[in-house]
């Protein structure tokens, strides 16, 4: 049976990302520091899939076809991880593709990556 491990996401700084995306989910690198080309970082307590941060001169997609969700516990931890992502380096995405009183925010990473944070109760 098969389970997903690892998700690889494209980067053009990979020690920054490390840093983002590290602080974003408390993961840290699985083999103690990040690399220049490669780094995959895993969950600091518990367990989850791991993310592998991948060197890439490829443009970043404005529609991406696949993203990462990241799910809050409510409404207000919504907006309290929102803000705490900004805070981290995200930037909020001005996305016109919002239905009417969505359950998620769109927001970039330092390098463009667009992803959403979700309220599952909305």
């Amino acid at each position: 049976m098969l389970h997903i491990g690892t998700i690889v996401l494209g980067v053009s700084d990979v020690r920054r990302a490390a840093d983002f995306w590290g602080r974003a989910l408390r993961y840290v690198p699985r083999d103690g520091e990040a690399k220049d080309d490669w780094t995959v970082l895993v969950p600091t307590e518990g367990s989850g899939p791991a993310l592998a941060l991948d060197l890439s001169t490829v443009p970043v997609q404005p529609v991406p076809r696949v993203h990462l969700d990241l799910y809050a516990r409510d409404t207000a931890d919504q907006a309290a991880e929102v803000e705490r992502l900004v805070s981290l380096g995200a930037e909020r995405v001005d996305w016109h593709l919002y239905p009417e009183n969505p359950d998620f925010t769109v927001l970039a990473d330092p390098d463009g990556n667009r992803f959403c944070v979700i309220d599952p109760t909305h």
